[in-house]
């Protein structure tokens, strides 16, 4: 997923419909989903949560079930925030303008280990769903 994502990224699409995407090419989601992850990209238009973060978060929600979607959608933000401090928009992109060639190197970032992490809780989930 994470090349995926990254593939997205390089063609135009928004950090949420990468992260989305490429959950929906390997098959865990619908391809439903990417009309709504569109409006969670560049901090959901207030430049506050990540549209990475929102775009996993919406995959959590559509693959999984109510209980099993708060506990992994609370993991998720652990290890992210574990590994950015934050998963504010306007603070992981603080300085950088809106479109910019530097802010889209940083976002690569994001997206990149958005869709790692939510592809390695996913095949963690079902595999142990399956034993």
């Amino acid at each position: 997923m994470k090349q995926l994502a990254l593939d997205y990224y390089k063609n135009w699409y928004s950090c949420s419909e990468c992260v989305v995407k490429s959950a929906i090419d390997k098959g865990y989601c619908s391809e439903d989903l990417l009309k709504i992850a569109t409006p969670f990209s560049g901090g959901m238009a207030s430049g506050c949560l990540c549209g990475a973060v929102a775009g996993a978060l919406i995959v959590i929600g559509a693959v999984f079930n109510k209980e099993d979607s708060k506990l992994m959608a609370n993991d998720f933000i652990k290890i992210f925030t574990a590994e950015n401090k934050v998963t504010c928009c306007s603070v992981l992109s603080k300085g950088l303008d809106k479109g910019s060639a530097e802010r889209r190197e940083l976002c690569k970032n994001y997206v990149s280990s958005c869709a790692y992490i939510l592809e390695k809780m996913i095949k963690r989930k079902l595999s142990i769903q399956s034993d």
